[in-house]
């Protein structure tokens, strides 16, 4: 397994889908996961703790998670098939941890709110990941750009 953090969002200029990127600590490696745009809302809110009015689904489940004392001690982005990632969240609880199936966006919106590290496996590295660094660049140039006059709520539709 290889700790890695979230570098940023970017969106896919072909697809104009949203893509959070992870990085491990030396910045060499790349790996990026196509995501929805709340999916991406949620890691965004999380990476820039912007106060949002309402509770959004994440910040609920981490209230219960505190409440019940329940914590996070990692999530792990264990497999990749098809084009599809998948994830662990593990949880402790009283000393014994349990692993629970995710998508690796809900994983990395909780692991940001909880401050738990993410992890990937050794076979998602060598099959996803990618080291180019200067187009890895221009697209978080593209997106720095592109987020400059956009507000959470453009992403969000309160009604509550």
């Amino acid at each position: 397994m290889i700790e890695m953090k979230v570098n940023g969002l970017a969106i896919d200029s072909a697809s104009k889908m949203p893509v959070v990127i992870l990085t491990d600590k030396d910045e060499k490696r790349f790996l990026p996961i196509w995501i929805g745009v709340y999916e991406a809302d949620a890691i965004l809110v999380a990476l820039e703790n912007i106060d949002v009015p309402r509770p959004m689904t994440h910040d609920l489940i981490r209230t219960m998670l505190d409440t019940l004392e329940i914590t996070i001690d990692r999530v792990v982005i264990h497999d990749i098939k098809n084009n599809t990632f998948f994830a662990k969240i593990h949880l402790i609880k009283d000393g014994k941890e349990y692993e629970i199936d995710s998508r690796p966006s809900d994983a990395i919106a909780m692991a940001l709110r909880m401050e738990a590290s993410i992890f990937v496996s050794e076979h998602v590295i060598m099959e996803a990941t990618i080291m180019d660094k200067d187009k890895y660049e221009k697209e978080m140039k593209e997106f720095k750009e592109f987020l400059k006059d956009i507000k959470p709520s453009d992403f969000i539709n309160y009604k509550e």
